[in-house]
């Protein structure tokens, strides 16, 4: 069976053009079905056989395999390896045919690269735990090299390498060569393997068990405060996979001289949108993973290196995503008296927390709440403290803005705080109000 150039959907690589007669027709161009793929049907560029000896698309048969399926499409046969085998004899055919045909406006498919087998995957992971054994920093950085170049090649590699759980290994050699008294001396193949674990997301678990271990800890944290730019985003990458959200990693990484400090140099001079997200996420976790005892050390630690004003000028103008988790840190802080104290004696504050309700997203919306909430709330502050802390949430507008939050809708707990909230403002509304309107223009109403 053929079907005609006109009438077949291009392969990846062929023109959409076909050639013009005398008459102003179309010559119509026929492909010959062993060219085709029997799924997609087709021009196969990468043509490769399954045990079965039917031959297919290599991108179509490896999405048929993926799904589940062990059985060829074709015969209903049980496949007896799921590797398939690449047919050079019918890509050559299939390339001199393109060169014959390319007055048609026929491109010739490029020889494709053969992607990587579990096989050869294993040898390089061997490999690199034979040289971490050895203590081989040359021959290590080599081979973790080469295999982020075959990560980097195909999506299908990357998914081989990952099957083969090369994080694990990866994982382990990082933790041998991060011992204290070799750390400078293996900075270059300690360097390669941050940044070849950041291609492999998400880590699985026995990785991050590695990478939770003290040394590993110890030589993320030297790359967060002395690495270059490259160094410094992979560490806090991999750093926020290595956590997990452990409690006991996350205390373990309190501990550690200079961490953070580290990740609040993450924020003060960013890199990256990802590393400065990624940093946030580690601070809040710190915040609120610990035991109450270390939490408030944590807090009060945070609160001196000026945390709470740099998140305040960072949620001015964030993207949303950095802007929620901002929210949270800052909500986190405000937990504790004293961290309420700092952030109702910042004048950007309450400004900035209001401005973001109902603008950002509804997570948004429920940190800002939550932050006005608590900082309005009573203690053992005096009356005129608290009068005047009132009167300035009024004045940027945060009255109407919950009166709309309770219309529209919103979580149960954050309605509770939204209306004791309004409770207390409604105390002082008549002396001081002010609303910019413009903070409702894009607001879709449910009614």
């Amino acid at each position: 069976m053929t079907l005609s150039w006109r009438r077949l959907r291009p392969g990846r690589h062929a023109t959409k053009h076909s050639r013009h007669g005398e008459a102003g027709g179309d010559i119509e161009l026929t492909i010959p079905s062993h060219f085709r793929c029997p799924i997609s049907l087709d021009l196969m560029t990468d043509p490769v056989t399954l045990s079965t000896g039917i031959t297919y698309d290599r991108q179509s048969i490896e999405k048929w395999i993926e799904a589940g399926n062990v059985t060829c499409p074709t015969t209903n046969q049980v496949l007896t390896t799921p590797e398939p085998i690449p047919n050079h004899t019918i890509r050559k055919m299939i390339q001199d045919w393109c060169v014959e045909k390319k007055s048609f406006g026929v491109e010739r498919i490029p020889t494709p690269r053969i992607p990587v087998s579990s096989m050869e995957v294993s040898e390089i992971l061997s490999s690199i735990t034979s040289s971490v054994e050895k203590k081989d920093r040359v021959g290590c950085t080599e081979l973790v090299q080469k295999l982020k170049a075959l990560t980097k090649e195909s999506e299908r590699n990357k998914r081989c390498i990952v099957a083969n759980r090369a994080a694990s290994t990866l994982a382990a050699a990082f933790g041998a060569f991060s011992t204290a008294g070799s750390f400078h001396e293996n900075v270059g193949v300690l360097e390669e393997i941050l940044s070849a674990l950041t291609l492999i997301f998400p880590l699985d678990m026995e990785a991050n068990e590695y990478l939770g271990s003290t040394d590993s800890l110890n030589g993320m944290v030297r790359f967060l405060d002395s690495g270059d730019l490259s160094q410094r985003r992979n560490a806090v990458l991999v750093l926020k996979e290595a956590l997990s959200f452990d409690k006991q990693k996350t205390s373990s990484l309190e501990e550690i001289e200079g961490a953070m400090e580290a990740l609040v140099k993450m924020i003060k001079e960013p890199i990256c949108a990802t590393s400065t997200k990624a940093s946030l996420v580690i601070i809040y976790h710190m915040l609120n993973s610990t035991s109450s005892s270390s939490r408030e050390n944590v807090k009060e630690r945070y609160l001196q290196m000026g945390l709470v004003s740099m998140l305040s000028e960072l949620v001015v103008d964030a993207e949303r995503s950095i802007c929620e988790k901002a929210l949270g840190v800052l909500d986190a802080i405000c937990g504790s008296k004293q961290g309420r104290e700092v952030a109702r004696h910042n004048a950007l504050t309450m400004p900035v927390v209001v401005k973001k309700m109902l603008r950002v997203s509804d997570l948004a919306t429920e940190f800002a709440v939550s932050i006005l909430w608590k900082l309005c709330k009573k203690d053992k502050r005096e009356d005129d403290d608290e009068e005047c802390l009132v009167l300035e949430v009024l004045q940027v507008g945060a009255f109407q803005k919950l009166l709309l939050l309770l219309q529209v809708g919103c979580p149960e707990r954050t309605k509770e705080k939204a209306t004791e909230l309004l409770r207390v403002l409604n105390l002082h509304r008549a002396r001081s109000e002010c609303i910019e309107s413009m903070d409702f223009k894009e607001l879709k109403r449910p009614f």
